[in-house]
């Protein structure tokens, strides 16, 4: 293992409800990342299937990973806001707490970490897609909307798979970010733009969830992503 005084890797994990995948996926996580110094973060919502309780009691006696349940709050963005907040890695990886975000992609995305600024998963570029071809045609189509609206280079704008260098989070106005549901990774990387940071797209595969029921809905999905469009639109 690599030591450090300081962590290398902050891995933010929000979650609601994953009481079926919470515990595989942080040995997964710690599998993949056993040559760095890391820490993982959980910030659940309170989950009724006590997620966060689950977490808690498994790994009760391992430093390296940090359960914050709470009491107030609901949405996405600011409990990986929280998540950010209570880390000290020099990288900040956020990902999904349901599989949808691969583990095995990891070591992929920190391969790039001393090149670029920000790394992306994709679904949207050579090697990546999704099991659900609906979605993924319909995403893919919006996807292609958000890039010509924006004038934004990444192909995957809705994904919230990434790894960020803390130095330039800190750049960043965090509380205008990190807000609402998944519209936030829009926000993320129109600023990410407009810094000019350089930024890496490796591609992912979304599978079908095994355990738990998704909490999207697309018309409110597609309702806040719209608006927030809208919003940076007007904001220029």
């Amino acid at each position: 293992m690599i030591l450090s005084e300081k962590y290398m890797i902050s891995v933010i994990l929000p979650t609601y409800n994953e009481s079926g995948n919470i515990i595989k996926l942080i040995k997964k996580i710690s599998q993949k990342l056993k040559i760095y110094n890391f820490e993982i973060i959980v910030v659940d919502d309170n989950s009724p299937d006590q997620t966060g309780d689950l977490a808690k009691r498994e790994f009760s006696k391992n430093k390296n990973i940090k359960i914050f349940i709470r009491e107030k709050g609901k949405d996405l963005a600011s409990a990986i806001l929280l998540g950010i907040n209570k880390s000290e890695g020099e990288e900040i990886l956020v990902m999904d707490s349901d599989f949808n975000h691969d583990p095995e992609v990891l070591p992929i995305m920190l391969a790039h970490k001393d090149s670029y600024d920000l790394v992306v998963g994709s679904r949207y570029i050579k090697g990546g897609g999704m099991e659900d071809r609906v979605r993924f045609i319909l995403s893919f189509i919006y996807n292609l909307l958000i890039r010509s609206l924006l004038h934004l280079k990444t192909h995957d704008n809705l994904s919230g798979f990434f790894l960020l260098k803390r130095k330039h989070l800190a750049k960043f106005e965090k509380k205008n970010i990190f807000y609402g549901y998944g519209e936030y990774f829009i926000r993320l990387l129109t600023i990410a733009h407009k810094h000019n940071l350089s930024i890496y797209e490796v591609p992912v595969f979304y599978k079908n969830r095994s355990s738990g029921e998704s909490k999207s809905k697309f018309i409110p999905m597609f309702i806040d992503y719209s608006k927030t469009v809208i919003q940076i639109l007007g904001s220029r």
